[in-house]
């Protein structure tokens, strides 16, 4: 059971927030920037919501779900371990989050930015 356990969870951690940051600069062409992905994150978009409506500001501790009200675990990898550690999950949740905010998907760009910005968030 322990070894079942245990490749489950190096299933389900793939990557890492350095990896996926890598991964979105790669492909905007040009290092994420941490205060455009800032600026970014408590921003409204045109919208109701920016990221900081659920996630908080700064984005370390517990989050709620702007209208469902559902806890959110902290944002920031360095208050949350497993943040940004399943490929799958980034990119899904980038993908429905962005929408919700933006009315769009986010562009490479932003998510290197906001990647960079959340990575930047210490103690």
């Amino acid at each position: 059971m322990a070894a079942l356990a245990a490749t489950l969870s190096a299933q389900a951690a793939d990557t890492s927030p350095a990896a996926q940051l890598a991964r979105f600069n790669a492909q905007a062409e040009r290092p994420g920037q941490a205060e455009t992905g800032r600026v970014f994150f408590q921003s409204r978009h045109g919208g109701e919501w920016s990221c900081a409506s659920c996630h908080g500001t700064p984005p370390s501790g517990q989050g709620k779900h702007a209208s469902t009200g559902k806890s959110i675990a902290p944002l920031a990898p360095a208050f949350n371990p497993q943040a940004f550690t399943d490929t799958a999950k980034v990119d899904k949740w980038l993908r429905r989050n962005c929408k919700d905010v933006t009315s769009r998907e986010c562009t490479a760009q932003e998510k290197a930015d906001l990647l960079a910005y959340l990575v930047s968030v210490k103690p």
